[in-house]
């Protein structure tokens, strides 16, 4: 890592951290409290549906900010989707240096996105994360503290539900 530092310094470049999610209506149980002898009951349904939600945790080369990205979308993300996610991420740092730092995800490494990121040489630098070793992004923290936050124990009606939970959370992160 302390290479890549190096380097995102050199080309005055953010250093992304990027990973991707799924939730659906099916709750997070967590541990919770009630009066002695009540024990809490949660009724969801058994027919949940899925979104996914990819996330960027940005930092600056010289360490002065930082920044929190995400989208969300129903379904799993594919090569496609994580292209999109690319390029909104290119509009949002408004065409500076950035150095991408992601897992071993087989939509990273399809023929799509090879040749897509072959095309983004002038501002996007990819470096992989090792196999096994989610400890090293710092966005699978945030995918802990979402879900022991604002979906734990929540029984969501829809997906709409779910989603305006989470980017309930990812604002209450950015804030912090």
């Amino acid at each position: 890592m302390a290479s890549g530092k190096k380097n995102a310094r050199r080309r005055k470049a953010w250093i992304l951290f990027q990973d991707e999610s799924g939730v659906s209506q099916r709750p997070s149980i967590r541990r919770t409290w009630a009066t002695k002898g009540q024990t809490p009951v949660l009724i969801h349904a058994f027919n949940w549906s899925k979104m996914s939600v990819c996330a960027a945790i940005g930092y600056r080369w010289d360490g002065r900010r930082s920044r929190l990205l995400f989208q969300t979308r129903s379904g799993s993300y594919n090569s496609e989707s994580l292209i999109r996610f690319l390029q909104h991420l290119h509009r949002h740092l408004r065409g500076r240096k950035a150095i991408l730092v992601w897992d071993g995800l087989p939509a990273h490494k399809s023929r799509i996105m090879k040749e897509y990121l072959l095309r983004q040489r002038d501002w996007l630098a990819v470096g992989r994360l090792p196999g096994y070793a989610p400890e090293l992004n710092p966005v699978e923290t945030l995918w802990g503290n979402r879900k022991g936050q604002e979906l734990a124990n929540r029984c969501a009606e829809d997906l709409a539900e779910a989603g305006a939970a989470i980017r309930g959370g990812m604002a209450r992160v950015r804030r912090s």
